[in-house]
């Protein structure tokens, strides 16, 4: 049976309208990339009349700033983009990660795997994407759920690496079209770490179903975690969203936004001067949705959202417009 997503945590009011997201990462400011990914996301939902979910996604505790989720939440409003159900924490809800990762245990679709990730390196041989980091050659696959107990016992740190089918593996995108993700850049995939705290994947799924999202809306660089995501929904008998993902904003130098291309945060556009409405007529025009750039406010917009005038290729972002 198809599961709706209730039993991991929350219960959504229902509605037959579209339900997208709003899911930042707490580890960095949000910048222009991030604000244009989430004025699409936000305006495809309001545009059908749907309902706006934030969470955020703050299980990467290393990598999480401190303040950081407040300011993403500021930013927001600042762009005019409201939710209306959230915001949700991640590290409130461990305890619904840890109820799926039993599931998987149950029916053996993950094993304990003690290799690090200098380990993983060394065997590489494959290509792969750089944010995904290699395949996993299959070093720990011969184990079952009942090896931790021995792991335990001798001290050993594992995590819990899900067991992939093999690709290449194919989906529907509601912007790309049909996509097809070579084999060579899947492999078996950890959804729970050795420091006890869940992966990305298991997280976003539970959460996702759990929060009855419709949609998902996110930068094409994400495209990879696509069919390992699938897989998981299927595992856990839950229903998945539509997919959706748009190109990213990149610096003159084609690589996606980071410190090297100056000082692209929203919140020092906002001290510099730069208006909301200045910057989300910016991003309309990028998307197609203005003939030039001008002041204009996101629910101004819905109107004039369609995703098929966005282009194809990554904006190119010099600082100015």
């Amino acid at each position: 049976m198809v599961g709706t997503g209730l039993e991991y945590g929350i219960e959504m009011v229902s509605t037959d309208a579209a339900v997208g997201r709003l899911a930042p990462s707490p580890t960095g400011a949000q910048h222009v990339g991030n604000a244009r990914t989430y004025l699409i996301a936000w305006l495809s939902a309001r545009s059908r009349n749907g309902r706006i979910v934030l969470r955020i996604e703050d299980i990467d505790s290393p990598r999480v700033k401190l303040g950081a989720a407040e300011q993403v939440m500021e930013d927001l409003r600042w762009l005019g983009l409201d939710w209306d159900e959230g915001p949700f924490f991640q590290t409130q809800r461990l305890a619904v990660y840890q109820a799926a990762l039993k599931k998987l245990k149950a029916v053996e679709l993950v094993y304990p795997c003690t290799c690090t990730r200098a380990d993983i390196e060394r065997a590489a041989s494959a290509p792969h994407l750089d944010h995904e980091g290699p395949p996993y050659p299959g070093t720990c696959a011969r184990r079952c759920v009942a090896d931790a107990e021995v792991l335990e016992r001798r001290g050993q740190r594992f995590a819990w690496r899900f067991r992939s089918a093999s690709g290449p593996f194919c989906f529907d995108d509601e912007f790309l079209g049909q996509v097809s993700v070579p084999a060579q850049w899947c492999g078996d995939f950890v959804v729970w770490k050795s420091a006890g705290t869940p992966a990305y994947q298991l997280a976003v799924v539970v959460d996702d179903a759990a929060m009855g999202i419709t949609q998902v809306v996110r930068g094409d660089d994400l495209v990879p975690s696509t069919p390992r995501q699938l897989q998981l929904y299927r595992a856990l008998g839950l229903t998945p969203p539509r997919f959706c993902h748009v190109p990213l904003v990149v610096g003159p130098d084609g690589r996606r936004l980071a410190k090297r291309h100056g000082d692209t945060r929203l919140s020092t556009l906002r001290e510099a001067g730069v208006s909301a409405q200045e910057l989300i007529g910016y991003l309309a025009y990028s998307c197609g949705w203005l003939e030039k750039p001008k002041p204009i406010s996101a629910v101004e917009l819905i109107s004039h959202f369609d995703l098929r005038t966005i282009p194809r290729e990554p904006l190119v972002f010099t600082g100015r417009w």
